[in-house]
């Protein structure tokens, strides 16, 4: 089916979101805190209205936030008050899954809520920022606990895969924020000490003017927003914590190899992650395509009241994507499609 959205919050990531959807024939009903996008937005298509309560009065399906997440007590607080169809699903965009969930729980709303998290983005914002490119092979990650819906798990996941065009995975909150603190939030503080790094020394003019492909790579993140880099780690705090602190381990071993001159442990340094090396060389040979499924195959999973999340937990630690969960007559199940899963490589 083609389903009524409601998105709220039009910046680069809503933004980016409610374009493509109407670019699929998707009808989006879109609120943002100020109407400085309204214009724009209105011209690609999207419903725009000037308060919650109008936008929970739509026939919606899915409500997707895409607001920051230090509004998201205000403005869950607010859904409660107005959104009265028991139906209508909430989800979300944010990069940290148990603290939104907890947020979730306190408004009264956790019965309607599946968490999602989409791996695009960019060091932009704003709605004039938006491009439904952004989404482009883009993975999601949808979180789901014990007491999590599976009709609204597959909903969310029919949005995802339907309307924006793109493969997923479920896992649970906690599985989630590591993952995310690994390779975004914690990836954020490191690049950011890097140019914390660079303005801080006698000799930062001759190495910015030396700096090439690199320094690009490695800081392209740091020239992020930092109040929008800073709030999301500090709301993945744990995670990013005992992260930077093995981190500074591995780095500090580092170093005293290189004071010691201990050549094996140098090489050891280096030689270590390999297995992802090998991933991407992989990657490289296959451009153009997801070459975490290539030579995949598919699959389906049956997905059984009860056990349903563990199952589809235990397909994405193999690597594996989820292409649709639908309703059959037996139940639901899961249509995937394998992975090669770094453990995999030879």
């Amino acid at each position: 089916m083609v389903m009524n959205v409601g998105v709220i919050g039009l910046g680069l990531i809503g933004g980016s979101l409610a374009r493509r959807l109407v670019h699929n024939g998707y009808a989006v009903t879109a609120w943002n805190r100020t109407p400085r996008p309204y214009d724009q937005a209105r011209s690609e298509g999207i419903h725009c209205v000037d308060t919650l309560a109008e936008l929970a009065a739509q026939s919606l399906d899915v409500i997707m936030l895409c607001n920051p997440l230090k509004a998201m007590p205000s403005i869950l607080a607010q859904l409660h008050e107005v959104l009265l169809n028991p139906k209508v699903t909430l989800s979300d965009v944010g990069s940290v899954k148990g603290m939104v969930r907890e947020q979730v729980r306190e408004a009264g709303l956790a019965d309607r809520y599946i968490g999602a998290h989409p791996m695009a983005g960019n060091e932009f914002s704003g709605f004039e920022a938006s491009d439904p490119s952004l989404y482009d092979d883009a993975l999601w990650a949808i979180t789901v606990d014990e007491g999590s819906d599976l009709w609204r798990c597959a909903m969310v996941g029919e949005l995802i895969s339907r309307g924006v065009g793109n493969r997923y995975i479920v896992v649970d909150d906690d599985s989630h924020d590591r993952a995310a603190a690994l390779i975004s939030h914690m990836p954020h503080a490191v690049s950011t000490a890097l140019i914390n790094q660079l303005v801080d020394d006698d000799n930062r003019n001759i190495a910015a003017a030396l700096a090439a492909g690199s320094w690009r790579d490695m800081t392209r993140v740091a020239l992020t927003d930092p109040e929008r880099t800073r709030a999301m780690i500090d709301e993945d705090a744990e995670n990013v914590e005992a992260l930077l602190r093995s981190m500074a381990r591995r780095l500090d071993a580092l170093a005293d190899a290189l004071h010691e001159g201990d050549h094996g442990g140098i090489a050891e340094f280096f030689a270590h992650g390999q297995a992802f090396r090998d991933y991407k060389a992989i990657e490289r040979r296959h451009a153009g395509h997801d070459a975490a499924i290539h030579n995949g195959k598919e699959m389906t999973l049956a997905l059984e009241d009860g056990g349903w999340q563990n199952t589809l937990l235990e397909s994405a630690r193999r690597g594996e994507r989820i292409e649709e969960i639908a309703q059959t007559a037996h139940g639901y199940i899961a249509s995937v499609v394998t992975g090669l899963g770094l453990h995999n490589i030879e």
